[in-house]
Parts: structure tokens; sequence; C-alpha cells
């Protein structure tokens, strides 16, 4: 049963808008192990990253398609948000806020509208992502794990298990 909670957990971070600072979280709350819940939580998001570098092109393809359908004429809020970043910061500063403030994959897909090289977009990502792990995973060890240590409890996934219910 637990392998399934793990195997959530990746299905969730590669789910675009679900990052590892959300999963991460959710799987300690549900008594997993902070450092596997995070291993599983970066390679899901990253798996679905780098398969959007590979189908860029299609991907924008099926987008813009879907926007003339839509009769959808100017860019959304975020991808305002994105362009401001990308024209303040560059691609360091998209690929590091972009899983907090638009999505990893959103700035993925701008920052290849905005001319950004795929090496470098995954390199920036991936180390963005790496680092939002080790954040959610450090803040969410020390946060959660101390509450569940002062209540006695083991998580709720855990104690679901043990209580049979």
């Amino acid at each position: 049963m637990v392998f399934v909670a793990y195997l959530v957990a990746f299905v969730l971070a590669a789910t675009p808008f679900f990052e590892v600072i959300s999963v991460i979280p959710l799987g300690v709350v549900a008594g997993l192990n902070t450092f596997a819940v995070g291993i599983v939580a970066f390679i899901g998001n990253m798996s679905t990253i780098l398969l959007l570098i590979l189908l860029i092109d299609r991907i924008k393809a099926w987008l813009q398609r879907r926007r003339e359908r839509k009769g959808a004429t100017s860019s959304g809020k975020r991808e305002k948000k994105a362009a401001h970043i990308w024209k303040r910061y560059g691609l360091p500063g998209l690929a590091l806020i972009s899983p907090i403030l638009i999505g990893s994959h959103l700035g993925v897909i701008a920052a290849m509208s905005f001319g950004g090289n795929r090496n470098q977009i995954a390199l920036w990502m991936t180390i963005s992502i790496l680092l939002w792990s080790v954040v959610a995973g450090v803040l969410s060890h020390y946060g959660i794990n101390l509450f569940f240590e002062r209540t006695g409890r083991e998580g709720l996934l855990v104690d679901w298990l043990q209580t049979g219910r």
C-alpha cells in the first residue's frame, strides 16, 4: 500500500501545476519518508519537464490551435507574468520562480516561446526543481515531523493503515 502512495506522489509531481513544493509536503503529511518522497517527486516533475522540452514544437502548435478555436487573442495572466520575469531576470529567474508563480511546465513553454535554448532550459529547470525539492523537503521534514512528534502520530496514511479504517 505504501508503494501506491509513492506512485501517487510521482504522478502528482508529473502533473502540470502540482509542483514538488506541494507534493512533498503532502507526502510527508501522509507519513511517507521525506527523502524518498522528495526523490520520487523530483523525478516525476522532471520526467514531464524533459518530455515537454522534447515535444515543445508539437505542444506549441496544439496550444495555438486551441487558442484559435476558443477565439483567444490576448495572452493570459500567467503568460504576462512569465514575460515580465523573462525580461527582468532572463532564463535563470524564470526557471527559479516559475514553480511557485506560474508552474514549471508553463515556465518551460514560456522560456521556449521567448527564444530559450533547449539545453539551457533543461539545465535551469533541473536546478530549479532540485532546489525547490530540497527546500520543500527540509521545511516539510522539520515542520510536519515536529508536529507529528508532539502529537504522537506517524502520518495520516500510516495512522489509517495501522487502524484499518
